[in-house]
C-alpha cells in the first residue's frame, strides 16, 4: 500500500470542510487532529465508535473492511442503454458521484486512512446484464486504460454497463487500495450461448450435486466468451499488492492483507465454484496455515421469508462439507445474492464458530440506494462491528429526498456488534496472532457515522398502521373497479368453487360510487392441473383479511378472471389520469421457464388491431418478468408506441403493494411504486391515459393471466389480494395501504 501524505492530508481537510462548523469543531476534537502527520496505515487517526461506551479510555487496535454488496443495478441504470437514469434524476450531483457505485468507491478512497481501511471486498453481481458486453461495444481491460481522469469520473464519457463498473473499481486501484472481486450469477452470462446462470440452488434445495456444467470449468462453459474475464482478468488482479493467485478458470482469487500487525487471507469464490476450484481453495488455505480466512462467495447462505433470518441453501451445504467445515481458519463467510441482510453462526468440525453473513441491498429503494457494509475489527476489545450506510444518499439534492432515503440503517440485522475473541478463536492454527498496543482513543465506526450524517437529516419514516377491520381503507371518489380476493369463514387451502350456479364467482366489484359495475367471472378453459385456493394470507397493510392463491400454474395452465364483455371499465381511457393498485405475492415455486411474464392485470386485445405495425401485445399490462421484475406497460391515449415502467427483481414469497400513477398535472408522467417506493425506471412524461382495442369480438380486462396475439397465456403463480382502478392520480395517503381516516 502506497502512502501519499500530501494527497491524503488534503482529502481529510476537504472532507472536514464539508461538515458544518459546530460539528466540525466537535469532530476535530474527537479526532485529536494535532497528529495529522500520523494519518497513514496502521497509524490512522483515532475515531469514535457508537457501539462503545464513551467513558472507555483504552486505546484501540482496530481497522475496517468495507463490503460492496450486489452493485448490479447501479451500472445498469447508469448505462446509456437504460437512459442514464441516475444522471438524469440527480442532475445536481457532481460527475464523480453521478451513480451510487462511483460514490461508494470514492467514499472509501477519501476515508481509507481515516478509518484504517487495508482492504475492500466485493461480493459479486458487479453488473446486471453481462450479455450486453458485445451489444454495447464494451472494451476489455488493459493496463494502460484510464477510465478515471483528472481525479474525477467523467459524466457521460463512459456509459456502458461493464465499463461503468470497471470505472468505479478503478477508483480503488488508482489510490492503491486493494480489493477482492468475484463474479455473481449476473456476471457470468457468456456471449454467443443461451447459458446464463443456470439453476439457483437456494433455500430448501437438498441433494445438490456440483456437476451440471454451470460451474466454472464445466464442459458447458469451456471456450465461451466471458465478459467478466475480459473486464476483470487475472492480469488486472495481479497489479494489487495483496494478490495471491487465481484459479486457472480466472473466476476465483485470494488476497493477503495486513492490518494492525497481523495478516488475513481473503478467499473470494465466484458463483458456482467447481469441485476443481474447491480443491484449489483448500490448497490455498493449506499453503497459508497460520492465516485467519474470510471467505467470500456470491451465493452461500439464504434468507427466510421474513427477510432477516438466515437459512441454509443446498449450495451452502455443499460448500460447508467440501470447504468450510474442516478448515478452522475460515472464521467468517460473507455472501450476497439473497435480498436483505442476516447473520448466523455455525460450529465447524473443530467446535469453533463460523460467522455466516448475507448482505444484499439490490431490492432496496433505487436498486440499493448506495447502501454498503462496513466491518470494524476491534482487536483490543474483541469486537466485530457491522454498520450499513449510504454515502450516496447525503449527496442527493434536497428536492429529491424522501422517506426511503436512509443514510444510516439502525435495524439489528444491518447494524450490530459481535463479541469475538480473536486470539482464542485463532489459537488452533496460529500462535503469532497479536493485539498491538492501540493508537486510537476510540473506535472507527462512529466516525464513519458522523461523516455520513454530518450534513444530512433523515426524513421521517412513515409507520404502517394495521387495519382495524376489513373496511379500514380509504374509499375514494373516482374508483371505477375494486376487486377484493378473499372469502371469510373458510380454512386455508379451501378450494375455490368453480360451479357457476352456486360457486365463488363472480367476484364482486366493491366500488363505492357504482357498486358492482364490473364483476369478475372465472375462466377455466386453459386450466388443467392448476387450481385456486382461498387463503387468510394477505399483505400486512391490506384491510382485506385474505387472498386467492393460484397454485401449480405454468404457461397455458391456469384459471383466470375477466370482466363482462360489456363492462364499463373495458373502454375507460383514464384521460384524467389513473391510480392502479394491486397486492401480489409470487409463489415459492416460481420458475422462469414456466412462469415468466405472468399476468396480474391485462387489458385484452392485440395492438395490431389498434394501429398498423402494432405487436401482439396488449395496450395495458401489469406483469412479472422472467427475472421477477414488475412490468407496467401501456399504450397512452394519442400515441402508437408502448411505454414501460420497470422495477428491479422482487422476491418470491413476499407480499408487495404495487401502484401505477399517471398524473396529468405532472406532464402526464407515470410513476410505478413498489412497496411505496418509486422505482427508478419510470415514464418521465407524455403518457396520458390508456388506449383500448375496439374489435368485434369484444374486449375485457383479465386478472391472473396475460395475453399475446389474442391468445391467453402465462397464468399467475402466487397470491392476489386486492386490485383497484381509480380514474385520477392518488397520493399515498389515499392508497389501499392507508387507513380510512385519511380518505378523500
Amino acid at each position: 500500500m502506497t502512502d501519499r501524505p500530501s494527497d491524503d492530508s488534503k482529502q481529510l481537510l476537504e472532507q472536514l470542510a464539508r461538515v458544518p462548523e459546530l460539528k466540525r469543531r466537535s469532530l476535530l476534537k474527537t479526532l485529536a487532529i494535532a497528529p495529522l502527520a500520523s494519518l497513514y496505515g496502521s497509524r490512522a487517526l483515532a475515531a469514535s465508535s457508537g457501539h462503545t461506551a464513551s467513558s472507555d479510555s483504552t486505546r484501540r487496535s482496530t481497522f475496517c473492511v468495507p463490503v460492496l454488496p450486489d452493485t448490479q443495478y447501479y451500472p445498469r441504470y447508469a448505462s446509456e442503454k437504460m437512459g442514464k437514469l441516475f444522471q438524469k434524476k440527480y442532475q445536481g450531483i457532481l460527475p464523480q458521484y453521478d451513480n451510487p457505485f462511483k460514490t461508494q468507491t470514492q467514499w472509501i478512497v477519501r476515508n481509507r486512512y481515516l478509518l484504517n481501511i487495508p482492504f475492500v471486498i466485493h461480493v459479486g453481481d458487479v453488473v446486471d446484464q453481462s450479455w450486453y458486453y458485445t451489444a454495447e461495444g464494451s472494451r476489455p481491460w488493459h493496463a494502460n486504460q484510464d477510465l478515471v481522469y483528472g481525479n474525477q469520473l467523467g459524466n457521460g464519457s463512459v456509459n456502458k454497463e461493464w465499463e461503468l463498473a470497471s470505472q468505479a473499481m478503478q477508483v480503488l486501484e488508482d489510490s492503491h487500495c486493494p480489493y477482492s472481486i468475484c463474479a455473481g450469477n449476473h456476471d457470468i452470462g457468456a456471449i454467443g450461448t443461451n447459458i446464463q446462470w443456470g439453476p439457483d440452488w437456494g433455500v430448501g434445495v437438498t441433494g445438490f450435486k456440483n456437476d451440471d456444467g454451470y460451474q466454472d470449468g464445466g464442459f458447458h462453459r469451456r471456450n465461451l466468451f466471458e465478459p467478466y474475464l475480459q473486464v476483470f482478468p487475472t492480469a488486472r488482479a495481479q497489479q494489487q499488492s495483496t494478490f495471491g493467485s487465481r484459479h486457472h478458470s480466472g473466476f476465483h482469487e485470494y488476497h493477503v492483507f495486513e492490518a494492525e500487525g497481523n495478516r488475513f487471507l481473503v478467499l473470494s469464490l465466484s458463483w458456482r465454484a467447481s469441485d476443481d476450484a474447491l480443491n484449489w481453495a483448500n490448497q490455498v488455505i493449506a499453503s497459508n496455515p497460520t492465516l485467519p480466512v474470510i471467505l467470500i462467495n456470491h451465493q452461500l447462505m439464504g434468507i427466510g421469508d421474513d427477510g432477516t433470518t438466515a437459512a441454509e441453501t443446498g449450495y451452502f451445504e455443499y460448500l460447508w462439507k467440501h470447504l468450510i467445515r474442516d478448515n478452522d481458519q475460515i472464521f467468517m463467510a460473507i455472501s450476497g445474492h439473497y435480498h436483505g441482510s442476516c447473520r448466523v453462526t455455525k460450529k465447524n468440525s473443530a467446535g469453533h464458530d463460523v460467522l455466516l453473513i448475507v448482505v444484499d441491498y439490490q431490492m432496496s429503494y433505487m436498486g440499493g440506494n448506495g447502501l454498503m457494509r462496513l466491518y470494524e475489527f476491534d482487536l483490543t476489545h474483541n469486537k466485530i462491528y457491522a454498520s450499513t450506510f449510504s454515502p450516496w444518499v447525503p449527496l442527493k439534492p434536497s428536492s429529491e429526498i424522501n422517506q426511503f432515503d436512509v443514510a444510516w440503517k439502525t435495524e439489528d440485522n444491518h447494524n450490530y456488534a459481535l463479541d469475538f475473541d480473536f486470539q482464542q478463536r485463532f489459537a488452533g492454527f496460529s500462535d503469532t496472532f497479536q493485539v498491538q498496543a492501540g493508537t486510537r482513543p476510540v473506535g472507527l465506526t462512529d466516525i464513519a457515522q458522523q461523516l455520513i450524517l454530518a450534513n444530512y437529516t433523515q426524513p421521517a419514516q412513515a409507520q404502517p398502521v394495521p387495519a382495524r377491520d376489513s373496511e379500514d381503507y380509504p374509499k375514494v371518489s373516482g374508483t371505477l373497479a375494486h376487486w377484493r380476493f378473499f372469502k371469510t369463514g373458510v380454512r386455508d387451502g379451501t378450494q375455490f368453487n368453480f360451479d357457476h350456479r352456486s360457486g365463488d364467482w363472480p367476484i364482486a366489484d366493491v366500488s363505492p360510487d357504482d357498486a358492482n359495475a364490473n364483476p369478475l367471472f372465472v375462466n377455466t378453459w386453459m386450466k388443467r392441473n392448476s387450481n385456486l385456493l382461498w387463503s387468510t394470507d394477505h399483505h400486512p397493510a391490506s384491510a382485506a383479511p385474505g387472498s386467492l392463491q393460484f397454485v401449480n400454474t405454468k404457461k397455458h395452465d391456469s384459471p383466470y378472471f375477466t370482466t363482462d364483455r360489456n363492462a364499463p371499465i373495458n373502454t375507460e381511457l383514464f384521460e384524467n389520469g389513473y391510480t392502479i393498485e394491486a397486492f401480489v405475492k409470487i409463489g415459492a415455486d416460481f420458475d422462469a421457464k414456466k412462469n415468466a411474464w405472468m399476468g396480474i392485470l391485462y387489458r385484452l386485445g392485440a395492438r395490431w388491431n389498434l394501429y398498423s405495425g402494432g405487436s401482439g401485445d396488449t395496450t395495458m399490462m401489469m406483469a412479472i418478468s422472467n427475472l421477477m421484475e414488475v412490468q407496467w406497460e401501456v399504450v397512452p391515449v394519442g400515441r402508437y408506441t408502448n411505454m414501460t415502467c420497470w422495477s428491479g427483481s422482487i422476491s418470491a414469497t413476499q407480499w408487495y403493494h404495487i401502484a401505477a400513477v399517471n398524473d396529468p398535472n405532472d406532464d402526464n408522467s407515470v410513476i410505478l411504486y413498489v412497496e411505496g417506493a418509486p422505482v427508478l425506471r419510470n415514464i418521465a412524461s407524455s403518457a396520458p391515459g390508456i388506449q383500448y382495442v375496439n374489435v368485434q369480438t369484444g374486449l375485457q380486462m383479465a386478472i391472473g393471466c396475460s395475453q399475446y396475439g389474442g391468445h391467453m397465456d402465462n397464468g399467475f403463480l402466487g397470491n392476489l389480494g386486492e386490485i383497484r382502478l381509480v380514474n385520477r392520480p392518488l397520493s399515498s395517503d389515499q392508497w389501499l395501504t392507508a387507513r380510512r381516516h385519511t380518505s378523500a
